[in-house]
């Protein structure tokens, strides 16, 4: 099957997961996880009227974003991979949104980069949900602290929580944790659900689902 075939099988999915959760139909947005894939691929997804990609690294984006975008109106990109501070200024010129907050390091230095570049960004904290030590995000126990943090201290506008539950565990678990973190701080958007899970995702309330192999395939192994 073509990119642009599975594609459409996602966003049916999607549908009719809205439907049979009692959600409002366009509830869920699609983000086209692109990361390893190279610009050719991703025009077969653009061509087909996708606009929402995420990317892992702010390197690889820069390689084949900018002239995407100059070819196809409409794109929305988000940062959805680990970002350093020394990657701030970059993230910032290039993204639409991060979903990636989870250090005060990092959001600081978003908010001196949004202010120099004139640009305010949408942006999500990573909720380390299954405590995995190797694993970016804010643990729960100091989930509600740091959105203060974030919120009142540095001014940040926090639209939504992401997570990414234990790939060896029942993500329903995880996905009902954020939705309770997010709600007792008044956040609306949950960015939650991959490949293999977004419509258990979708029936917990996600309004972001990240999905890349379902459209693209199985990715290349690229080096850093």
């Amino acid at each position: 099957m073509s990119i642009s075939s599975h594609l459409a099988e996602v966003q049916q999915a999607i549908t009719e997961c809205e439907k049979e959760a009692g959600r409002e139909d366009g509830s869920v947005t699609l983000i086209a996880v692109s990361k390893t894939f190279d610009a050719d691929v991703i025009e077969k997804a653009l061509k087909a009227g996708q606009r929402v990609f995420g990317e892992n690294k702010v390197q690889e984006a820069k390689g084949k974003w900018p002239q995407l975008r100059e070819a196809y109106e409409g794109v929305e990109l988000h940062l959805i991979g680990p970002l350093q501070s020394n990657k701030a200024k970059d993230a910032v010129a290039l993204f639409d949104v991060i979903h990636t907050i989870d250090r005060k390091k990092i959001a600081r230095s978003i908010r001196v980069e949004m202010e120099k570049q004139s640009r305010e960004l949408d942006l999500f904290i990573q909720i380390n949900t299954g405590a995995e030590p190797q694993k970016a995000g804010i643990l729960p126990d100091e989930a509600d602290d740091f959105i203060g943090f974030c919120q009142v201290e540095l001014g940040l506008s926090i639209r939504g929580l992401m997570c990414i539950p234990p790939f060896d565990e029942d993500p329903k678990p995880h996905f009902k944790m954020l939705r309770k973190i997010a709600k007792r701080n008044d956040i609306k958007e949950l960015s939650m659900g991959m490949s293999s899970d977004y419509t258990e995702a979708i029936k917990q309330g996600a309004t972001y689902v990240r999905v890349g192999s379902a459209i693209f395939g199985h990715r290349k192994q690229k080096k850093d």
